[in-house]
């Protein structure tokens, strides 16, 4: 048997058990946390702002595939990081967030920061519970990482009331391990397999639950026995290599009009791991759908076609073995044109607009691994259209949910150099994020987590902005953008630069790169125009819901 001091001691050691070695959070103020981990190897990032926390702990859990996990106070503390707990939710990420909570022998009176927590929490995660009895401790932490790691990945909530701080905790005991993944297997008569087998124009569109779903490579296999044009949603960026030379880009709202005509005369789309959101399906004509998911729950029913339950590696290998290989040569030769237009359509396109051709440059310069980090916002969703800088093999790459939350790329940047260390991280992003996020650009320089942040200044929020010009109100009265740069501590121990001269992009980058390489946090301020905007975003309707100032 094992007796811990207090609940967060029994916390640490879990998490040691687990394997886990870094948490992100702000704690209460009881501190006692710090007491556990400080008897530990487990790192700690003391951010600043409990949402920027679950934001970090959610881009680990996106790079790793392992549970990220965000510790918080109780009351104010916990209605901080809801905005981190819907990005997660909404990512599918499995989160972990543990919190304080008020006594029990105190609830009802008017106790120091008392909140039923769990009422407006429960809602955004998959699993919520308030541990009361020391004895529920050690299954409750065991039940929470089982859970946000399970099925559908996602957050859970653990409440430990501060009755708990410093009341024994006993383990009689190991800790539990996962339980163990079954292995499920495509039946020999499948309706799906056989519309499949029928198509002769199919595209293949991978989302973000195929990410570390694609061992050896199984989806482009896939696609080239099937014969099919390739298309990822933006959270799927990094699940397929983008490189491969099936591959036409981003579907829906970033499709690249070159690929338009194509999209529309397919007649079979193969959903690997999407929820189909409306940003992935902004503008479809589409056929029917074969769809693949974990289970029923993310399946759109906007759609007519199959529905399979399963791992999408295992179906897609599945698949690999079932089909043969007839593609039609009429087929394969759009997709190669296509491919061709989208790649001299860029090359136009980078001609007129400063922001293609930083991206170009930042590809060159960049390492081959680099890890892209991105946000959603006006201008920074030039880094969503294919192919101005391409996510290959070798790289990666973090994209918000259809929440898009405000800040969530900058912060997450942080969380996915701690999961994915020896690896740049560049944080592709526009100055209104970059400033909800910087209370805690100093706790990226404490950590010396080396991030490259590319921040885009129009002054504001380009989104708002585009909109306002377009239904033209009156401009001095209401204004979202021109306001200069973000605020900059040259004195911080930040490397911030202006890039205000195009022929000095590579040299500046490189520089950058070199700070960063030696854990330095390196800012590049790219003054940029408002009219400076992706093909065909600025006049999307402002009542779209998905995309974000």
């Amino acid at each position: 048997m094992t007796t811990y001091p207090g609940c967060w001691h029994a916390v640490v050691d879990f998490l040691k058990t687990a394997g886990t070695s870094t948490v992100f959070g702000l704690p209460a103020d009881d501190l006692v946390l710090l007491a556990a981990i400080q008897e530990s190897d487990l790192r700690l990032v003391l951010c600043r702002d409990q949402r920027n926390a679950a934001f970090m702990a959610t881009g680990y859990a996106l790079e790793s595939g392992r549970p990220g996990v965000c510790v918080i106070g109780k009351g104010p503390a916990a209605t901080n990081v809801l905005t981190g707990v819907l990005e997660a939710s909404c990512s599918r990420a499995p989160l972990v967030v543990l919190a304080a909570g008020t006594s029990a022998e105190r609830r009802g009176s008017a106790a120091f920061q008392e909140l039923d927590q769990l009422a407006f929490v429960r809602p955004l995660v998959k699993w919520a519970h308030r541990v009361d009895h020391p004895g529920r401790v050690v299954a409750a932490i065991q039940q929470a990482w089982a859970i946000a790691s399970g099925g559908v990945p996602g957050p859970v909530y653990l409440e430990l009331p501060d009755h708990l701080l410093t009341t024994e905790i006993e383990r009689t005991r190991p800790w539990q391990a996962l339980p163990e993944k079954p292995v499920h297997r495509m039946p020999e008569e499948s309706p799906a397999l056989a519309a499949i087998q029928a198509a002769r124009k199919p595209v293949l569109l991978v989302g973000g639950g195929a990410r570390q779903r694609n061992g050896d490579r199984v989806i482009e296999r896939l696609a080239d026995r099937l014969g099919a044009a390739v298309f990822s949603t933006a959270t799927g960026r990094g699940a397929v290599d983008e490189s491969h030379h099936r591959f036409l880009g981003l579907s829906g709202l970033y499709l690249p009009e070159a690929a338009a005509e194509l999209w529309k005369d397919a007649d079979l789309v193969i959903a690997l791991s999407s929820r189909l959101e409306e940003t992935a399906t902004f503008g479809w004509e589409a056929p029917p759908v074969v769809q693949v998911n974990l289970a029923a729950e993310e399946f759109s029913l906007e759609f007519d076609g199959h529905r399979v339950i399963g791992d999408v590696g295992q179906v897609a290998e599945d698949w690999l073995n079932a089909v043969s290989e007839a593609p039609d040569p009429e087929w394969q030769r759009r997709i190669a044109e296509t491919r061709d237009a989208i790649f001299t359509d860029a090359k136009t396109t980078a001609e007129n607009s400063t922001i293609a051709r930083l991206l170009q440059t930042m590809d060159t310069v960049l390492p081959e691994d680099r890890i892209l980090v991105q946000e959603n916002g006006l201008q920074d969703m030039w880094s969503y259209i294919f192919p101005h800088l391409p996510c290959r093999a070798e790289a990666g790459s973090i994209v918000p949910s259809e929440q898009t939350s405000l800040g969530f790329g900058a912060a997450a940047s942080g969380g996915v150099a701690l999961a994915a260390p020896g690896r740049q991280v560049v944080a592709f992003v526009g100055d209104g994020a970059f400033t909800l996020f910087d209370a805690d650009l100093e706790t990226f320089a404490k950590e010396r987590l080396g991030v490259l942040f590319v921040v885009l200044c129009n002054g504001g929020y380009g989104w708002l902005q585009s909109q306002l010009d377009q239904r033209r109100l009156d401009g001095e009265r209401f204004s979202f953008a021109g306001g200069g740069l973000p605020s900059t501590r040259f004195d911080s121990p930040v490397q911030q630069r202006v890039l205000d001269d195009p022929a000095r992009t590579e040299d500046v980058l490189r520089q950058a790169l070199a700070a960063c390489s030696d854990g330095r946090v390196s800012v590049l301020y790219v003054p940029v125009d408002l009219a400076d905007s992706p093909p065909g975003l600025s006049e999307v309707d402002g009542d779209f819901p998905a995309v974000h100032p």
